[in-house]
């Protein structure tokens, strides 16, 4: 709840990432509150009241996960309109011509999006951003596994990155008021 705060004001696309996990984290404890009362929070060192507060909105996603059917795949709503959001910046941004680098570094990204869209139709039935946090994402999870990454998607991953950063940051300042189309 503190890291998560903290990321969307700073950057809507590592707020996304931190989501995610928090909904995987909450799946390996099962969805059980208590558990994660008891075996989880406490690394974060907190005392009694921002612990019992960190309890209670994770509580809270529980039951979001519960009500939205996502207890076992799937992302949270709150967290999809962040995708709708940001899939809506990016077609506004490649059609002004008042940001050619914003377009530049999606034509850049746009071959290895293909390439991950071609390798599964699951990937195929998600827009073009959210393959670009599923990539990501699955960086993520092999770094935190101690998995090998071939140059290959370590190419691929740099350039959806540098994209993703680039649309972060113009979200961040479309909130401000400060792009123009």
């Amino acid at each position: 709840m503190y890291i998560s705060n903290k990321l969307k004001e700073n950057s809507i696309s590592e707020y996304l990432l931190y989501m995610w996990q928090v909904e995987d984290t909450i799946r390996a404890f099962n969805l059980d509150v208590d558990t994660i009362a008891e075996k989880y929070i406490p690394h974060f060192k907190l005392d009694s009241g921002k612990s019992e507060e960190l309890r209670g909105w994770y509580d809270s996603l529980i039951q979001m996960m519960r009500e939205e059917n996502v207890q076992h795949q799937g992302h949270l709503q709150i967290n999809n309109n962040i995708l709708i959001l940001l899939t809506d910046l990016h077609l506004q941004l490649l059609k002004s011509p008042k940001h050619p680098f914003y377009s530049a570094a999606y034509y850049k990204a746009l071959p290895f999006i293909v390439e991950l869209r071609g390798k599964s139709q699951q990937a195929q039935e998600k827009g073009e951003i959210e393959n670009c946090f599923d990539a990501l994402y699955g960086l993520m999870l092999l770094r935190m596994q101690g998995k090998p990454v071939s140059a290959e998607t370590a190419t691929a991953i740099s350039h959806i990155a540098k994209f993703i950063g680039m649309l972060s940051d113009y979200y961040k300042k479309d909130k401000a008021g400060e792009v123009e189309f």
